[in-house]
């Protein structure tokens, strides 16, 4: 796909934008790095969507080298990979912001035995000690090499978001009492440290941080701190029902502690479930609406951009939420809307020609299955999966008459069963068994097609082997029972 395909779909924006500056597609890769070759397909779909920028977080997936090699996952890019992406981003117009972990979400840090000195609280990977020279020289090197294979861009991710157990750590508890220290004090003193040496180190780079943790703080803790002249926050929140009034106050907030400019974070996937599928337009198209609602009641100067965010995990080691080809629709409708100012049939009309469906729903999970858009045959096979092959087998499993009162699991355990009920069980649970059987084979071939065989395994064996063993297995067992002498009887 060049870059060309969706030119003719593009439509000069800036008069339906003036709020955002920049738009940016998030891409949390620490869950289900996409192969560079299907980045090349979706970057200019995102372009045509009305994106122009991509937050990315490699987390694990970044090619970390010498002293910091153990960070980096079997699957993670090579440094011509990353510039591969970074030029496929240029050419697409998309303005690349990197994002790495330097306080909370350490957990692919501080895993390592090597690292693991440097928790907050020794117990727990998630949260970093700031009292530590060796973690500033950790975080240096960290950033060092990730600014090294991206050259000229213009802001650094620093994430600093949900730094729990902060201040429960020995040293910080000592600096707590000794010093009269608050936890918002510990958890600036660290910001203004890192982002210093961001600044001083980079010149023309601009750090950017995610803001709960600054929302506690008193105004004059944050504008006595230093924070503001050095750090761009990203305020987020995902929920559909997103307190417009509350934002603003909170931008107020920001504004009058000293901060220049001020991001916004909404989501397009990753944010209603752990463990979620399928990806409710609706929870997002809302959820988006309400950050359009706080752009247009503030002052657009302060304003610099907007991320949707797809996250891909709750943290390191949590399971894999929506995949990227799944959510696409849902950023598609979220990112028109963005792009017209408000939700309406055009809205509609320009997401089914540009994504290639024939429908879109947003109140409920189920769509038109089919599509153009890359990795729609993910999107359609996990659809199918979910919707029609689960509830199809839990019927032979569970809602089968002549399974749970003839082929019960003490019946399956002695292999005892009546030959006439074969005839009620196996001619269904071997058509079901062969329907999986051909869906699965589809589906791992797609997701190895965009993702990493490590990935794609994973997925299967969370969403879908959980179903399809347990029917291979009743399977098995009539065969079994087959096989052998069916005269004798239960014992009760």
């Amino acid at each position: 796909m060049d870059g060309d395909t969706y030119g003719a779909s593009r439509v000069s924006a800036a008069a339906e934008r003036v709020e955002f500056n920049l738009i940016l597609v998030h891409l949390d890769l620490k869950g289900a790095p996409p192969k560079v070759s299907y980045l090349a397909e979706v970057f200019p779909l995102f372009s045509a969507l009305g994106a122009n920028g991509l937050l990315i977080e490699y987390e694990d997936t970044f090619p970390y080298c010498g002293q910091l090699a153990s960070l980096q996952a079997v699957h993670a890019y090579s440094p011509q990979e990353i510039a591969e992406i970074l030029q496929l981003a240029k050419l697409h117009r998309l303005e690349v912001i990197p994002l790495v972990q330097t306080f909370g979400h350490m957990e692919f840090v501080l895993k390592h035995r090597e690292f693991s000195h440097l928790r907050e609280v020794p117990a727990y990977p998630n949260s970093l000690n700031p009292h530590r020279e060796e973690s500033h020289q950790l975080l240096q090197a960290m950033i060092s090499q990730m600014m090294a294979l991206h050259p000229g861009v213009r802001w650094l991710h620093i994430g600093s978001d949900e730094v729990y157990y902060l201040g429960e750590g020995e040293e910080s508890q000592q600096q707590r009492s000794e010093l009269s220290l608050s936890v918002e004090d510990i958890f600036l003193s660290h910001l203004r440290a890192v982002a210093a040496h961001v600044v001083t180190s980079y010149p023309g780079v601009t750090p950017i941080a995610w803001d709960d943790m600054l929302r506690g703080a008193s105004a004059q803790a944050l504008a006595e701190s230093g924070v503001p002249q050095l750090v761009e926050p990203m305020i987020w929140d995902y929920t559909p029902n997103l307190d417009v009034e509350n934002q603003i106050a909170l931008v107020n907030k920001y504004r009058e502690c000293g901060f220049q400019k001020i991001w916004f974070a909404s989501a397009f996937k990753g944010a209603t479930g752990a463990n979620q599928q399928m990806t409710h337009i609706g929870h997002h198209l809302e959820n988006n609406k309400r950050w359009l609602q706080v752009a247009q009641r503030i002052p657009r100067v302060m304003l610099r951009g907007l991320a949707l965010t797809g996250w891909q995990r709750y943290d390191h080691f949590s399971v894999l939420c929506e995949l990227l080809p799944v959510a696409i629709p849902s950023l598609a409708v979220c990112l028109q809307m963005l792009r017209y100012g408000s939700f309406s049939d055009k809205v509609i009309a320009a997401v089914k020609s540009l994504i290639g469906m024939s429908q879109v729903e947003t109140e409920n999970f189920i769509s038109d299955p089919t599509g153009t858009f890359p990795g729609s045959d993910v999107f359609s096979l996990v659809a199918h999966v979910t919707f029609f092959l689960k509830p199809s087998v839990k019927d032979v499993l569970e809602g089968n008459r002549f399974v749970t009162g003839w082929f019960s699991p003490y019946h399956r355990k002695k292999r005892i069963i009546h030959p006439i009920m074969v005839n009620q069980i196996q001619p269904d649970a071997v058509s079901q068994l062969t329907r999986w059987t051909s869906v699965l084979e589809d589906l791992r071939a797609a997701l190895l097609r965009i993702y990493p065989p490590n990935i794609a395994e994973e997925w299967m064996e969370e969403n879908v082997l959980p179903y399809f063993l347990p029917l291979q297995q009743l399977v098995d067992d009539l065969n079994l029972a087959l096989a052998q002498d069916c005269s004798q009887a239960v014992s009760l």
